[in-house]
C-alpha cells in the first residue's frame, strides 16, 4: 500500500486502483459475512454482559473469510474479503453498544424494591431489535458524509489503527493460511475448554479463597476461562495491570478494612448494607459497598476520558459539521473508489430513523425523547468518528459519552416533569440509541478506512454495513432474554451465578437514583474521588475503575494474558519481528475469545430448553459440586496454566504467519 505524507497534493494509490474492476459484493461474501456477524455478535453479547468487555471482530472476520472462501471456492478477491469483514465486524460493534445499556431494563425488572414502588416496564425482544436497528442505522448514516474528510483528506493524520491493521492482514492473506489456522485453533481450543468446565462441569470455573483470620473480608481467586486469558493478551499488560490494581484495592484493601471496622464495633450496620458489618463475607461487602465505589469510579473515569478528548471533540464537531453541510462539492467525484451513497438517500434515511424513533412503541420516547436521542446521537457520532481515527475503537470513551447522555437526558426529562418509571425508561432508551449509534459509527469508520487502503467501493461497503447490522439485531433480543432467564443480571434473579453486566449496572444505578432520588451518594462520591486520585497520578482511571467494580477473580486471568503479551514484547525487540509474533498471539487469543463465547451461549440455550441438563448444571455449579470434587480447584488452575502455556508457545514460536 502506498501511503502518502501529509501533503495533500500527493495522490494516494490503493492496492486495487480505481480503474480496475473485480468481484466485491457477492452472495458468498454476504452469506459468510452475515454468519460471522451473528456468531461474533452473539458471542460478544455474552462476553460483554459476563465480563464487561468485547473483542474486535474485524481481524478474525478477515482471516476466516480468506480461509473459507479459498477453501470452498479456491479463489477469492481482496475486495470480497473486505466486504466479509465489513459485514462481520458489525455484529461485535452492535453488541458493544447493547451490553452497555439494554441489560439495565432487565436489572430494573428484577428489582423487588422498584416493583413495590410501581415499576412496570418490561422490554420486549421486538423493542430491543428496533432500538438496535435505529441506533445502528443512525450511526452508519451520520458517518457516511464524514468519510471524505476523515478517511481521505485526513489520510496520514488519522491512523485508524484497527482499520489499517485489517487492511494489512487482508493484503498479506494471499501468502497462505497460517493466520486462519491460528484463529481456528483458538476457537477449537477455547470451545473445548469451555465445554469441559461449563457444559460438562468437570472442574469449577472460579477457584477462590476467602480469608478468615488475617485479611478477613478479603478474597483471592481466578476466573480460569479462555475468554479472559485471550482478552488479557489482546489489551496488553498496561490496561490489564490497571484493572488488577483496582481489584486489589477493592478486594484486598477496602474489603478487609470494612471487616476490621466491623470487628472493632460488633453489630454495627452501615447503610446501604442491611446486616452487621462483621457478619459480611467478601461477596456481601462487594454488593453493599465496593460495588457502589466502583459505580462512582466508572462514572467519573468515563467523564474524565471524555474531558481529555474535549479538544478533539470540539475540533471534530466543527470539522465534521462543516463536512456534513458542505458535502455537495465532493459529490461531483465519479471514480469508483470515491462514490458514496447519494446524500439525498442519506438525508432521507436519517429522516426515516427520526420518525421511527418518535413512533417507537413501548419506550416512552415520544417527541421529547426522540429529539434528545437524535440531538445527542448526532453530536457524539460526529465526535466518535474522529476519535476512533486517532486512538482506535477500543480506546474511544463510549461509556463516558453514554453517561453524559444519560445525565443530560435525566435533567431535561425532570425539567419537563417526566420522572419515575417513565423517566427511567425514556432516559435509558435514549442512552441505548446513542450508545449503539456511537459504536456503529466507530465500526464503519474503521471499515471505510480499510476499504480506502484496499481500493474498495465506498457505497457498497456502506450498504453492506446495514446488512451486517440487521441480522445480529434480530438475534440480540433472543440472546439477552435467554441469558436473563438462565443467569439473570443481578444477584438472586436465578439460582445461578448472575452475569454482572458492569456498565449496564452502572447506568441503571445512575438513572434509577436520579429519577427516584434514592441514590446512595456517599460511596459513589468516594469511588469518584478514588478515580480522581488515580488520574492525578497520571494514570488512566477508567480501566482501574472497571477493575474496582468487577470481582478480583476476573482481573487475575486478564493479567495472566497481559503478562504473556509483555514477555513477547520484551523478548522480540526488533519491531518487525515483534509485530509478526504479536499477531500470532492476537489471532490465537481472538479465537479463544470466540470459542468461549459461542459455547457460553450454547450452554445457556441448553439450560433453558433441556430441563434434565439444567438440573445437572445446577447440581455441579459450585467448586465442590463439580465432578472433580475437592480436587476441582487445583484441576482448574492446572487447566488454565496449560492453556496459558499454549498461548505463550504459539506467540513465541517463530514462523511464517
Amino acid at each position: 500500500m502506498n501511503n502518502t505524507n501529509n501533503n495533500e497534493t500527493e495522490k494516494f494509490t490503493p492496492v486495487i486502483p480505481h480503474d480496475k474492476s473485480m468481484p466485491e459484493v457477492t452472495w458468498r461474501a454476504i452469506i459468510l459475512g452475515v454468519i460471522i456477524s451473528v456468531v461474533f455478535g452473539v458471542a460478544n453479547a455474552y462476553i460483554g454482559v459476563k465480563f464487561g468487555m468485547t473483542v474486535s471482530a474485524s481481524i478474525p472476520a478477515a482471516v476466516i473469510s480468506m480461509a473459507v472462501l479459498h477453501f470452498l471456492f479456491k479463489k477469492s478477491t481482496i475486495l470480497e474479503n473486505n466486504i466479509v469483514q465489513t459485514i462481520g465486524s458489525a455484529g461485535e460493534s452492535l453488541a458493544a453498544g447493547i451490553i452497555f445499556t439494554i441489560p439495565a431494563f432487565f436489572i430494573w425488572a428484577a428489582n423487588k424494591q422498584l416493583i413495590a414502588q410501581g415499576y412496570y416496564h418490561e422490554i420486549s425482544k421486538m423493542q430491543i431489535f428496533w432500538l438496535s436497528l435505529l441506533g445502528g442505522a443512525l450511526g452508519i448514516l451520520l458517518m457516511i458524509p464524514l468519510r471524505r474528510y476523515l478517511v481521505e483528506k485526513e489520510h496520514g493524520k488519522l491512523k485508524f489503527p484497527e482499520g489499517t491493521a485489517c487492511a494489512e492482514i487482508i493484503v498479506a492473506g494471499d501468502e497462505g493460511g497460517g493466520k486462519a489456522r491460528l484463529v481456528f485453533s483458538g476457537i477449537g481450543l477455547g470451545a473445548l475448554f469451555k465445554i469441559g468446565y461449563d457444559m460438562l462441569r468437570l472442574w469449577p470455573q472460579t477457584p477462590e479463597h476467602n480469608f478468615k483470620g488475617f485479611l478477613k473480608g478479603g478474597t483471592i481467586g481466578m476466573d480460569a476461562t479462555p475468554v479472559l486469558l485471550g482478552v488479557g493478551y489482546i489489551i496488553g499488560p498496561q490496561i490489564a495491570a490497571l484493572m488488577l490494581s483496582g481489584a486489589v484495592l477493592g478486594y484486598l484493601g477496602i474489603g478487609p478494612l470494612l471487616s476490621f471496622i466491623g470487628d472493632q464495633i460488633p453489630g454495627i450496620i452501615i447503610a446501604p448494607g442491611t446486616i452487621p458489618l462483621n457478619e459480611m463475607d467478601p461477596g456481601q461487602l462487594r454488593n453493599a459497598y465496593i460495588k457502589y465505589l466502583g459505580v462512582g469510579a466508572v462514572a467519573v473515569g468515563g467523564f474524565i476520558s471524555l474531558l481529555k478528548s474535549l479538544p478533539v471533540i470540539v475540533s471534530s464537531f466543527k470539522q465534521g459539521f462543516g463536512e456534513l453541510i458542505g458535502g455537495k462539492k465532493a459529490a461531483t467525484e465519479t471514480i469508483r473508489t470515491d462514490r458514496d451513497l447519494p446524500m439525498k438517500w442519506v438525508l432521507l434515511g436519517v429522516l426515516v430513523v427520526i420518525i421511527a424513533i418518535w413512533l417507537l412503541p413501548g419506550t416512552d420516547l415520544g417527541i421529547l425523547g426522540s429529539a434528545i436521542a437524535v440531538l445527542f446521537g448526532f453530536f457524539f457520532v460526529v465526535v466518535a468518528a474522529r476519535i476512533v481515527g486517532i486512538v482506535g475503537s477500543s480506546s474511544s470513551p463510549v461509556s463516558g459519552m453514554t453517561i453524559a447522555t444519560l445525565l443530560a437526558t435525566c435533567t431535561i426529562l425532570i425539567y419537563f416533569g417526566v420522572e419515575g418509571t417513565a423517566g427511567m425508561v425514556t432516559a435509558m432508551s435514549v442512552g441505548s440509541i446513542v450508545c449503539i449509534a456511537v459504536c456503529m459509527s466507530g465500526d464503519i469508520a474503521q471499515d471505510l478506512k480499510t476499504g480506502y487502503l484496499l481500493g474498495a467501493t465506498p457505497w457498497k461497503q456502506q450498504l453492506t454495513e446495514f446488512i451486517g447490522l440487521i441480522f445480529p439485531a434480530l438475534a440480540m433480543g433472543f440472546t439477552l432474554y435467554y441469558l436473563n432467564e438462565v443467569f439473570g443480571f443481578v444477584e438472586g434473579a436465578t439460582s445461578r451465578e448472575p452475569l454482572l453486566a458492569p456498565q449496564a449496572n452502572v447506568m441503571a444505578v445512575v438513572v434509577q437514583g436520579i429519577m427516584n432520588a434514592n441514590l446512595p451518594w456517599l460511596p459513589i462520591i468516594v469511588g469518584g474521588m478514588i478515580a480522581v486520585a488515580v488520574e492525578l497520578l497520571g494514570i488512566s482511571s477508567l480501566p482501574f475503575a472497571i477493575g474496582l467494580y468487577l470481582p478480583l477473580s476476573l482481573s487475575t486471568p486478564i493479567m495472566t494474558g497481559g503478562i504473556v503479551a509483555f514477555a513477547v514484547k520484551k523478548y522480540f525487540k526488533n519491531k518487525e519481528q515483534f509485530n509478526r509474533q504479536n499477531l500470532r498471539g492476537i489471532l490465537f487469543a481472538s479465537g479463544l475469545v470466540a470459542g468461549d463465547g459461542v459455547i457460553g451461549v450454547v450452554v445457556a440455550f441448553m439450560i433453558g430448553l433441556w430441563p434434565a441438563y439444567a438440573e445437572y448444571y445446577d447440581r455441579h455449579q459450585d467448586m465442590l459440586g463439580s465432578l472433580s470434587g475437592s480436587f476441582g480447584p487445583w484441576l482448574s488452575l492446572i487447566a488454565i496454566a496449560l492453556l496459558t502455556t499454549t498461548l505463550a508457545h504459539l506467540a513465541f514460536r517463530k514462523g511464517k504467519v
